[in-house]
This record gives C-alpha cells, sequence and structure tokens, in this order.
C-alpha cells in the first residue's frame, strides 16, 4: 500500500530559524492558513518546519486553573513566555531545542480519520531516525506533560508529542520533538508550573502529575551530537526521497493575505482567552 507520505510534490516552508523571534501564535496562525490553502487544493501538501524561543503554550484546560496567573508569573521568572492556545491538549515547552514539524494533507484528496494523521507523523518520525526506528514506540506516557495516546518514546522515555488541527478540508498533524537540551528540565518547569497554578487544591478536571524521568530528548536518547539543525537537514533529505518534485516556498502575497486574516484571528482569541481570569 502506497504511504501518504509518498506525494508527487512536497511543499516545504522551514521556518525553523525565522520563526525563533516570533510569538507561537504566529505558527498556528501559519498552520491555519495552510490548513485552508491545502485543504481547498490551492496548495500541494506542505511540510513546515517551526522553532520558538523560549515559551510555554497552554490549552484551554490550563488556563481554567485555580491560580494559573500565579503559575503563568512563576514561568515569566524562568524565563518563558506563557500563551494560550484556542484548542485542546495541555502546557507544552518551546524553546529553541524543540522542532516542531507540520504535516498538511487534503481531505478532498483522501479522507484521512483521526487515528490515520497520527499514523503519518509517526510514519515520518520513524523514517527520519532509521538509527532507532525499531525502538520508536506510540503510546501514552504517564507522567509525561501534554500526555496522550501518540506520545512518541524510546526506552519509556518521552521525547515527542502529536497534535492535529482541521480546517476547510485541511487537516494539519503537529509534532514537537524535543531534539537538544534536556527532557526532564522541560518536564520539571511543568510540573512547577502545575503546583503553583493547583496549590493542593481539587478540580474536576485531572491534570497530570508529570514525573520529570519520563522524559528525555533525542540528543539524551539517540546521540548527543544531534541538533535540530541535522534534524532539518535529515527531513529536507527524507522529503527529496519521497517526492517527486520539493518546492521549498514561504507564502505568496495573496497568501499573505488569508494568513492576515488568521494571524489576526489568533491573537483575539488569545486576548478573549488571557481576558477571563
Amino acid at each position: 500500500m502506497k504511504s501518504i507520505l509518498q506525494q508527487p510534490i512536497w511543499r516545504y516552508y522551514d521556518q525553523s530559524i525565522s520563526a525563533r523571534q516570533r510569538s507561537p501564535l504566529e505558527s498556528f496562525a501559519t498552520d491555519d492558513t495552510l490548513c485552508q490553502l491545502v485543504g481547498q487544493l490551492a496548495s500541494p501538501p506542505t511540510v513546515r518546519t517551526w522553532v520558538h524561543e523560549a515559551s510555554v503554550v497552554l490549552g484551554i484546560q490550563d488556563h481554567r486553573l485555580p491560580y494559573v496567573q500565579q503559575g503563568m508569573e512563576l514561568l515569566k521568572s524562568r524565563g518563558y513566555h506563557p500563551i494560550v492556545r484556542n484548542s485542546g491538549g495541555l502546557a507544552v515547552v518551546l524553546d529553541r531545542g524543540v522542532l516542531n514539524i507540520s504535516i498538511v494533507l487534503s481531505e478532498q484528496i483522501e479522507a484521512l480519520s483521526i487515528n490515520d494523521g497520527y499514523d503519518v507523523m509517526v510514519e515520518l518520525i520513524k523514517q527520519l531516525f532509521p538509527e532507532v526506528t525499531a525502538k520508536i514506540e506510540a503510546y501514552e506516557i504517564v507522567g509525561s506533560y501534554c500526555p496522550g495516546s501518540y506520545d512518541l518514546s524510546i526506552a519509556g522515555k518521552k521525547f515527542a508529542g502529536i497534535s492535529q488541527r482541521r480546517l476547510r478540508q485541511g487537516v494539519a498533524v503537529q509534532v514537537y520533538l524535543c531534539v537538544e537540551g534536556s527532557g526532564s528540565q522541560r518536564a520539571a518547569l511543568i510540573r512547577d508550573f502545575y503546583q503553583e497554578s493547583l496549590q493542593g487544591e481539587q478540580t474536576k478536571f485531572a491534570y497530570p502529575k508529570i514525573v520529570p524521568e519520563v522524559m528525555a530528548s533525542l540528543a539524551e536518547l539517540v546521540h548527543p551530537d544531534l541538533t535540530v539543525e541535522a534534524v532539518v537537514i535529515r527531513l529536507q533529505q527524507l522529503l527529496h526521497d519521497l517526492a517527486n518534485e520539493v518546492r521549498p516556498q514561504s507564502f505568496y502575497d495573496e497568501e499573505l493575505t488569508l494568513y492576515g486574516f488568521y494571524l489576526q484571528r489568533v491573537f483575539e482569541r488569545n486576548a478573549k482567552m488571557l481576558e477571563r481570569k
């Protein structure tokens, strides 16, 4: 059976350097824009890479924590900028050692179940790291931050989490890959955030009890010399193997107009979320 990763054309949008100084909210707007463009067949299927400086992206449930303002102040005191995304999932850490990859596909070409979307990303990550393909497993790592049934781990230590966004017949499957640095230090930051934001109160929603030792980076698990830049180069080479043509393209002028619409929407939603407390 032909893999969904094998496409005649892959569009490739690299923001692994250019997005660093920008808000992660801009990345959500970019993926929403790509969802519409690819979903409506105005763009080929697209792979995007993106990296942001020290930020913690909170989910809606995180924002309902009883002492979330104190938790956000703790994050700021540690040098991390908190933002709220208007979608499911829980807190994740972004920094220059974390590479995010989005795969954007159209459901007009082929219907994709939720599991299909996750499976495409699992396949991509396994192909990216052939030296540990057989060791990569997908199941929920209890004690990790933003736990889910498609957590990616090696020997029980989580290095990646996958999410999905669906819009206008487009599907964006997103993974955060902890490539460099300490996975357990990132997890400890989120553990401290939850402790500060809960302060022992009982809540209807069960927030994860973070165990830092169950998280690690790929540099810790695969090879100490592994870097975000090296993984980006691997991905570019892999795309050339998977497609007849790879088109490195940022947004055109007419696409930037659509991006402006989604960007405004994302920032307005984030502002409303922050006003609710």
